[in-house]
Formats: structure tokens, sequence, C-alpha cells
């Protein structure tokens, strides 16, 4: 529209430079002002009769005879003489170098527009030739230093590095299965009196839990006493091993055997106490009470070492192994770590969650871990040996390749296509495609990726035209 305007109005300057002739003082030509206000650059002000007025602030407002702006500044007057030019004033071209061919021209606003001889675009502007040799076969860009430091395009070689992977997830504590003891009794038994023991109450080891009378035990308690204070048994041990295994049998504490031995007297009731050290889970036992055999009265168990149970995504299962170091956080004790390793990964996935359970061995002195509580496991299934890595950001990662941009100096960059494997601290593994100290470039990978592409894409278009 501009330029429609500038045209209507050389028309009219040219019309009026036929008929009107007004004698005026030396003033600066509006046309030129205005030029210089677009253009940036001063010009000489000529001498002669104005043929219009421009405003003074350069604006698109015109007038065959003197006029004033609404703030009463005076229109500006333009002489005939004026170099009214309604083109962009032609770019500066550095002249080519006098060693090397110009291959092609290319558009100068990178659009995939090529041609074998010098040419404008719409807009006027010359196309951009390439020379030979900066349009190489092996796919790598170059760019200028201005533009390299524009961009922030930063480089870092590849390096032999260990990876550390860590793999998040939730998971309980529960109970190790193998430290659990049940108390039932092995015979028709009554509770003669139950210690003060609840549910949740710490026991040791042979403390009494209860005393109960049972008619079977009674009777092998004195058969075996009868065995030992017998004249013609009492020097031979052989004959009482049948009678002491009955007591075992029925499920009588040692320390009632023994007691029966050293006083060779037949108890009436008897103490029955806790197999092991741990916490009562549960209690049936009550005072006065008729037990069956095969009734659970207590169930105690040890918890100085307890399970955490992981849930694993499946997508990870390929990655754990038995051995591999955890470290495990309760949400109660968020600044505590408890650290163990995996004893045991299940070998089936929940089809609904789409995880695999993994056991983790946790040491518990303090009971501070208790079952069913909610903890937070990180499995570090990285190795200590050094791999070939590359900062992550390095790998532009479309989905079906991985590339890197390989710095060759002096500004050129090569796409390279690599494999890559775990990734891990910021790290990523280079399993082929690079060697140990190619750099690589880690920040502006995008804007050279974008670069290589128009380039390839003007090359397409390149060898068209010339064919």
């Amino acid at each position: 529209m501009k330029r429609s305007v500038l045209a209507v109005i050389a028309i009219a300057v040219v019309a009026a430079a036929a008929v009107v002739v007004i004698s005026r003082p030396s003033v600066r030509s509006g046309a030129q002002i205005w030029l210089g206000h677009v253009m940036g650059k001063p010009s000489a002000v000529p001498l002669g009769a104005a043929i219009y007025y421009q405003d003074p602030d350069g604006k698109p407002a015109y007038s065959m005879t003197p006029k004033k702006t609404p703030d009463g500044r005076d229109y500006r007057a333009v002489p005939p003489g004026a170099d009214i030019s309604f083109n962009d004033p032609p770019a500066e071209v550095a002249a080519a170098p006098a060693d090397r061919k110009i291959k092609y021209y290319r558009n100068p606003m990178g659009l995939p527009d090529v041609s074998s001889t010098p040419k404008k675009d719409s807009m006027g502007m010359d196309y951009i030739p390439v020379y030979e040799g900066e349009d190489s076969d092996d796919g790598s860009v170059k760019l200028s230093s201005g533009k390299i430091q524009r961009t922030g395009v930063k480089s870092e070689p590849a390096a032999l590095r260990p990876i550390r992977t860590v793999v998040r997830a939730p998971g309980t504590i529960q109970l190790d299965e193998r430290r659990v003891s049940v108390i039932a009794m092995r015979a028709e038994t009554y509770l003669q009196s139950v210690a003060d023991v609840t549910t949740g109450t710490f026991v040791k080891k042979g403390q009494a839990l209860m005393q109960v009378y049972s008619p079977a035990v009674s009777s092998a308690a004195a058969e075996y006493v009868t065995t030992l204070t017998s004249r013609t048994t009492a020097g031979e041990p052989s004959y009482g091993r049948g009678s002491r295994q009955r007591l075992m049998n029925l499920d009588v504490p040692d320390a009632v055997i023994a007691e029966i031995e050293k006083t060779r007297v037949v108890p009436v009731t008897v103490d029955w106490s806790a197999p092991r050290d741990g916490l009562v889970l549960e209690r049936n036992a009550v005072q006065g009470m008729r037990a069956q055999p095969g009734d659970v009265l207590f169930r105690v168990a040890d918890t100085s070492v307890v399970w955490a149970m992981i849930d694993v995504a499946e997508r990870d299962l390929g990655s754990l192994a038995v051995g591999q170091p955890v470290t495990v956080r309760a949400r109660s004790f968020p600044t505590r770590d408890f650290s163990g390793k995996i004893s045991v990964v299940y070998p089936q996935v929940n089809r609904e969650t789409r995880t695999a359970r993994v056991r983790v061995e946790l040491d518990n002195p303090d009971l501070a871990l208790l079952p069913d509580m909610y903890v937070d496991a990180d499995i570090d299934i990285g190795g200590a040996e050094p791999v070939l890595t590359v900062p992550d950001s390095s790998v532009l990662d479309t989905g079906a390749r991985q590339v890197v941009l390989v710095d060759k100096g002096e500004g050129r960059f090569e796409p390279r296509d690599v494999k890559v494997g775990r990734r891990g601290g910021g790290l990523m593994e280079i399993r082929s495609g690079l060697k140990d100290g190619e750099p690589v470039v880690v920040a502006a990978n995008f804007l050279i990726d974008a670069e290589s592409n128009l380039k390839a894409a003007l090359k397409g278009f390149a060898e068209g035209a010339q064919q």
C-alpha cells in the first residue's frame, strides 16, 4: 500500500513540476529527509523550487501548497531535484573469492528455493551465493562464529563415566515369613492362667505366657518320671528316651522337661513360654478356656528383620537383579535411610497395576519399621564400570532414531546417528556411533538441527535445478 501511495505522489510531482515554478530559499528535501528516516542515512539538501510539501515528521501526508500541521509546524518543501527512489538500496555484496566457484544461489529468507544464476526475490533481496566446499556431501552444516555466539552453541566431549541409574518405586513393610511363630496346643488343654501379655506387647524368648493343664502332658510326664526313678531302668538312659520323646511330641517347652528331669516330680500345670523374641500379633488365650488341638492361642513375630515389598513398574523389570543395593525411606521417617539388597524378584506381574513385586530384606534393630508401613525405595541399577556417555541434552530423540551433532571444528557440525543405552544422572550411555573424546553439541543443538534440515532441503532443490 505504501508503494502505491508513493507512486501516486510521484505522478503528482511530475505533473506539478511541469506547470508550477516557485522560487524559495534553500530548503532540505522532504523526500530525502523521508528516505533518510526510512533508510537511516543522511542525504544532502538540494536547492530549487518546491514542487510539493510533506509532513515534517515523515508521515505519508502531502500537499501541493504550503500547509501547517495541527500543532502549527510548517510542512517541508520538496524541491524538483530531490533524489526520489521507490526501491530499497542495493545490499552490499561481498566480493566472491577468486579461487572458489559459486555452486548455486539460495533464497535469502531460507525458503526452499534455489537458482543457478543470480536473481532477486519478490522483495528485491539478492539471492545468497553458495560456494563449493560450503555444501559438503557428509550432511554437515557450517555456521559462522557470530551465529554460534548468538545462539549459545556449546560442545562437550564424550567420555567414559559410570552411570548411576535409580528406579524409584513405592512399597510396604511386611513381616519376614520365616520369623513368625504360632503357639498352639497339640492335645486337649485347659488354661489355668494367662500372663499380662496383650497384642502389641514385646516378649522375649522363654518368657511365660500362660499356665496350662493337659491330661496328655501329665500322663507323659508321669511315665517319664517313673522311668527315671525305676530301680531297673534308672541307670539306663536308653529306657527313658521314649517317654521323653513323647513329651517333646506334645511340644512341651524344653525348660519344663529339664525341670522334670531335675526334680523327678510330675507338675500339675505347665508354664508355656514364648518360642522367640518378638511382638505379640495375636492373642486368643483366655483364662479358664478349653483349647482343642490346633487352636491358635498366641502369634508372635520377630520384627528385628523385616521385608520391604516394592511394586516396580513393568518397564523397569529388565534392569533389576538379585543383589542390587536398595535405599528405603519410610514416610514416617523421611530423614532416615534403611539400606538393603534385593533378595527376590517375584515372577508374576499384577494385571491391574502392571507392576511386579521385589522383596528387600531390611535390618530393624530398633523396631522403627512396622508392618504395613508405607515406604519409598530407590533401587540403584547402575554399574560401577565406566561406559561411554554424553549429556542427555546432546541427544536428539525422534522416537525412531537418536542423533547427536558432532563438533568438527571451524563452525562445522555433523549430524550422526547413535545407539543409546541406560540413562541417569543427566548422562546417557552411547553404545555405538561415537568415540571417546569426540565433542558433541550440548546446547542449542535444536537450532543446528533445524539448519541441517533446511540445508538438506536446499540441497535437494539445488540438484533438481541443476538437472
